[in-house]
């Protein structure tokens, strides 16, 4: 029988990480300024599904379906820590009242693509492959 101890995890939302997400933004210095990412656990994770959810009818059954830009998102909101997208005058630099709008005005497509990528790889989704070998074996 395993110590129970051994599963009193820390809070999975203390997890952070900088990453240097776009080298456009500069500090003071002149060297890029990382973006703070955080973890999500899964019930966060299970709140912005439902947000992102939208019903259609299907036959007369209501279905759901995953709106996965509106998702990716969300995410990002949930995980980006710096710079905060709710920011005032990050919102009005970028003309939109809505922060989820922030990172698509503010980052091109590869950088965006990046920043999805260390969330996703913060959120250990880019070991799920692994664990399921090593579960294999």
């Amino acid at each position: 029988m395993g110590d129970i101890k051994a599963f009193l995890l820390p809070p999975v939302m203390e997890e952070t990480k900088e990453a240097v997400i776009t080298k456009r933004a500069k500090g003071p210095d002149g060297k890029p300024v990382p973006f703070v990412l955080r973890a999500i656990d899964q019930e966060t994770n299970d709140r912005l599904i439902r947000r992102a959810q939208r019903t259609s009818k299907v036959n007369g059954q209501t279905v759901r379906e995953l709106d996965t830009e509106k998702y990716g998102r969300l995410l990002i909101s949930a995980c980006v820590i710096e710079p905060n997208f709710k920011d005032a005058e990050l919102c009005a630099y970028y003309k939109t009242v809505d922060p989820l709008d922030v990172p698509g005005k503010m980052l091109s497509s590869g950088e965006y693509a990046k920043l999805m990528q260390e969330i996703n790889s913060l959120n250990g989704f880019e070991d799920i492959d692994g664990l399921e070998e090593t579960a294999k074996n």
